[in-house]
């Protein structure tokens, strides 16, 4: 499969099995610029089950689950629900609108991490680890201000001073590491655990988010951008280790040390649905061309789609389901999957979006 070939891109397809969300991001992210009626179905997002469960969880703070990071339940944790940012998130991938309520009241909570409020009460579920080890709060509040800034730069604040100097700020981090020895070996040993070096700053999941949201940081750090890219295109070391958190042991699911995917020879994703969140992510920091796990999923998967664009692989039952956290927000967008065409729809709006992004011919049917 030629990636530079044009795709055919099956709107009418699409428009016909899509839930609300598809339908809306199908005339808008991939139909020709000026599709009318994009208003009824911005409505008709607004008023679907998925949009309308979230918003109600959402309380007046501006909070959900009473947590920022918390990607699935735990008791261990004591996480209740997925959290602030995951769902904030989740939201956009919907469609919701930027200045629809919920979006403005997610703003303030995650505005107040880029102003680095001191107040206390934004550690979330971190608050004891921080309480019982202060020399936790900086790690933590780093975090949560890396994942605020991901969030309100992919839900268009790109232009906003505070989310440009956050964005620098972090960039700089993660660039001084991958110039740094540490890019090659981050890990020490603590007695008989493997840990991730205190001085290693790897990217993250919401570094590689904040880049792809964000085209003029893309333009202005451009070696950066190329760097991030090459590093995330090696194979990651599938060691096991943990982050030092105070006196915490941490498994980071959110660091990358290469490219997470995992896939055999002939480019069978395990998980399907990181795998395009991944994929998307690098096409849109212009990195998939210099990845070769990346082509290699992508030619496996647009080598089943059918002649209209359709992604039919053989002896399919269910939909894919995502296995890794980190793409909680970002899969389904078709939330049934009754029928046997439910079951093909996000993986074909993904494949689509994605030609999109990398610049393919496109070809409507």
């Amino acid at each position: 499969m030629d990636l530079s070939a044009p795709h055919r891109v099956p709107l009418g397809w699409l428009m016909e099995h899509g839930s609300a969300s598809v339908r809306l991001r199908t005339m808008r992210d991939l139909a020709p610029p000026g599709q009318p009626g994009l208003d009824i179905l911005e409505q008709a997002v607004l008023e679907s089950k998925t949009v309308v469960g979230i918003c109600k969880k959402q309380k007046d703070t501006g909070v959900w689950g009473g947590n920022l990071l918390g990607l699935a339940k735990s008791a261990k944790d004591g996480i209740k629900d997925i959290g602030t940012v995951a769902q904030y998130r989740r939201l956009h991938e919907l469609g919701y609108p930027r200045d629809g309520r919920a979006h403005r009241l997610g703003d303030r909570i995650l505005f107040r991490y880029l102003s680095r409020d001191p107040d206390p009460k934004l550690m979330f579920e971190h608050a004891k680890t921080v309480k019982t080890s202060p020399l936790a709060e900086e790690w933590v509040r780093e975090t949560m201000r890396e994942a605020a800034t991901a969030a309100l730069a992919e839900a268009g604040h790109g232009d906003d001073p505070r989310i440009r100097g956050s964005a620098h700020k972090i960039a700089s981090s993660v660039s001084q590491f991958l110039r740094s020895p540490l890019a090659e070996n981050p890990f020490s040993r603590s007695g008989s655990s493997l840990i991730l070096n205190p001085g290693a700053c790897p990217p993250t999941w919401y570094t590689l988010a904040m880049i792809a949201a964000l085209p003029e940081i893309r333009r202005e750090r451009g070696g950066f951008t190329e760097r991030l890219g090459q590093y995330l295109s090696q194979v990651a070391s599938r060691r096991t280790y943990s982050i030092v958190v105070g006196r915490k042991k941490i498994k980071p699911g959110h660091l990358l040390l290469g490219d997470p995917m995992a896939a055999d020879a002939k480019g069978h994703a395990k998980d399907i649905p990181m795998a395009l969140h991944f994929i998307e992510l690098m096409a849109r920091i212009g990195a998939v061309g210099q990845c070769a796990g990346a082509q290699r999923v992508l030619h496996r998967l647009y080598g089943d789609c059918d002649k209209g664009g359709v992604w039919r692989p053989r002896g399919i039952a269910n939909a894919p389901k995502v296995f890794n956290p980190m793409s909680v927000h970002y899969w389904p967008l078709q939330p049934d999957s009754k029928t046997a065409e439910d079951r093909l729809v996000d993986v074909t709006f993904r494949l689509a979006l994605i030609a999109v992004v990398m610049g393919r011919p496109i070809e409507y049917v």
